[in-house]
């Protein structure tokens, strides 16, 4: 498997690309509200991603083998979807979890990223996934290093989520990501110590686990796209493109309005 290091040059423009895509989900935070429609926060991210940055929306026509092409700009993921969720005339209402996943494309690079958001009010169940899953995602995060391995980032997503109950969503994984949307290495949000792909300066890759309140089992929808939760249980997920530095990391997908590091204080 060849995964590609970036150079210096490479690694500045997707800096940038990282910042913007997270500068996006600053702009819409706003208009994620009760009685607004999945399709009017698409509509609005597309707007400001064309018109105002001047980037390119990566999931429009995106059409991986096998699959008819993404229809939408951004990704919609309510509730019990776990990702992919096309955008829709469904509205929003209070107490609903919805995931927004934003990737552009500036300078032919791509800037991947995505929150959790709180319609309302969220219930105390609601609320405690979406946290753990942000936290999950920063304990991976931090075992990023040189000469770390894959596997180290998986351990400490799974050992968290599901050391408080949850599941973790084995069907998808982060990626590698750079001139292509989807690049080489996978990164899974489960493993063992000590396992898979080390990691060198200048890999750049996503984590962004998937983890249902319930059991790990999906469903595909008919649309192609959406999956959901088997068993209709809330599922959440967070995401950044991180960079493996010279002594650690660097998480590029930054803005004025990314939700600082958490202060951990689930599992052990």
């Amino acid at each position: 498997m060849t995964v590609s290091i970036k150079t210096p040059q490479e690694i500045e423009t997707m800096r940038i690309a990282g910042r913007l895509a997270s500068e996006v989900l600053d702009y819409i935070t706003p208009y994620v509200v009760a009685g607004v429609t999945t399709e009017e926060l698409d509509t609005l991210c597309h707007r400001y991603m064309v018109d105002v940055q001047k980037t390119i929306p990566a999931p429009l026509n995106y059409a991986p083998s096998g699959h008819t092409p993404y229809p939408k700009s951004i990704c919609t993921s309510v509730n019990h979807q776990i990702c992919h969720g096309v955008p829709g005339p469904k509205k929003l209402k209070n107490g609903d979890i919805v995931n927004l996943d934003i990737t552009v494309i500036y300078e032919g690079y791509h800037g991947d990223t995505s929150r959790m958001f709180y319609v309302g009010e969220p219930s105390i169940q609601a609320k405690r996934l979406c946290e753990v899953t942000y936290e999950a995602m920063w304990r991976g995060i931090d075992e990023v290093k040189p000469g770390a391995h894959l596997g180290d980032i998986g351990f400490a997503i799974q050992k968290l989520a599901e050391g408080v109950g949850y599941s973790i969503v084995r069907e998808f994984c982060g990626h590698g990501i750079g001139a292509k949307f989807h690049e080489n290495p996978q990164v899974l949000h489960y493993g063992r110590r000590g396992t898979g792909m080390e990691l060198k300066p200048g890999m750049i890759f996503t984590i962004e686990p998937m983890i249902n309140a319930g059991k790990a089992a999906i469903r595909h929808l008919p649309d192609g796209w959406t999956i959901t939760t088997k068993d209709g249980s809330l599922s959440a997920q967070w995401e950044h493109t991180v960079l493996v530095t010279g002594d650690g990391y660097e998480v590029l997908t930054v803005s004025a309005g990314s939700p600082p590091k958490p202060v951990y204080r689930f599992g052990s």
